[in-house]
């Protein structure tokens, strides 16, 4: 069975930085991608960043470009999501995702339980 933690949600500061990590167990995703999507507050999910399995190869939302990194470490099979210059419309609960997909930016199959994101301005 497949498993996704996210961690490192929290409350901040509008300039503020925050990391979310996301520890995944029952499998290794052995040349899949994974990525992050956001759900804020009384709107769709959407997508965030994307990377592929050696972590050469990543895709930012327009909203994000410049502000946030992507990496991943596969030798313990997590997933991080560095967050700088944070502004309070990049509130919401973030998710981690992951498995194989015909699209770099589309959702994938496996999903965390998602971590509340707050920036205060």
């Amino acid at each position: 069975q497949v498993q996704l933690v996210e961690s490192g949600g929290g409350l901040v500061q509008a300039g503020g930085s925050l990391r979310l990590a996301c520890a995944g167990s029952g499998r290794t995703f052995s040349g899949a991608g994974m990525a992050w999507f956001r759900q804020p507050p009384d709107k769709e999910r959407e997508f965030v960043a994307a990377i592929n399995w050696s972590g050469g190869r990543t895709d930012y939302a327009d909203s994000v470009k410049g502000r946030f990194t992507i990496s991943r470490d596969n030798a313990k099979n997590t997933l991080y999501l560095q967050m700088n210059s944070l502004k309070p419309e990049d509130t919401a609960v973030y998710y981690c995702n992951a498995g194989p997909t015909t699209s770099f930016s589309a959702p994938r199959p496996y999903w965390g339980q998602g971590t509340q994101v707050t920036v205060s301005s």
